[in-house]
């Protein structure tokens, strides 16, 4: 599968957008050998379980210029990395804490050109600052990365749906969400036709914060 699966989904890319899909594939090959970071079964599929996975996010909230989003456990790059190259006027952090992961992301940053994002070897809990959206993919249940997170989202939204978190997760979830009322589900088949995405969901949790 190639970069033309996110042509597919996305349409009004810029050239430099597109470029840089492109190069996504020869630059984590390349990286891959040396330290891996993708399942080799997964770099095969690298749009569709990766790319195209990542911008399931982008479906559903689209980031303002200027706006700051934290990417926890950010392993290979992603989401944060295909939503850096969606929306280059916004500020990506991606934080990890096994520093080879950092090293390849570090690697593909420099590799693609993105002036929009850093790369941390830390643990989210010790990461200074806070931002508009924490977004991740299924690094632990929702209970422990809401804890991992806590004190890191801006109280004041410069978006229409609140500041919170933008999680990528797959299957049953019910026991999971139970003790969050107020969170939103998002099913990716609804964006994305392809198999992969049967199960894959978007949860959407706004901070609360108390009176």
């Amino acid at each position: 599968m190639t970069s033309e699966i996110v042509f597919k989904y996305f349409t009004k890319l810029t050239e430099v957008q597109k470029q840089q899909f492109l190069q996504l594939d020869a630059l984590y090959q390349d990286w891959n050998q040396k330290i891996n970071v993708v399942s080799r079964k997964d770099i095969d599929e690298l749009y569709i379980r990766h790319v195209l996975h990542s911008l399931g996010i982008a479906k559903i909230q689209k980031f303002n210029e200027g706006a700051q989003i934290l990417d926890v456990g950010t392993g290979g790059g992603f989401p944060g990395i295909p939503l850096a190259i969606l929306f280059p006027e916004t500020k990506f952090t991606l934080v990890d804490a096994i520093g080879k992961k950092i090293k390849v992301v570090q690697e593909v940053i420099d590799g693609l050109g993105l002036a929009n994002v850093t790369a941390h070897h830390s643990r989210v809990e010790d990461l200074p600052g806070q931002f508009d959206f924490i977004v991740s993919r299924a690094v632990a249940a929702m209970s422990t990365f809401v804890h991992w997170t806590k004190g890191k989202i801006k109280k004041d939204s410069a978006h229409e749906r609140k500041n919170g978190i933008l999680y990528l997760k797959g299957g049953d979830l019910t026991e999971e969400l139970k003790e969050y009322r107020n969170a939103q589900i998002f099913d990716l088949p609804e964006y994305f036709e392809e198999d992969f995405f049967q199960t894959k969901k978007v949860v959407y949790l706004p901070l609360k914060f108390r009176g």
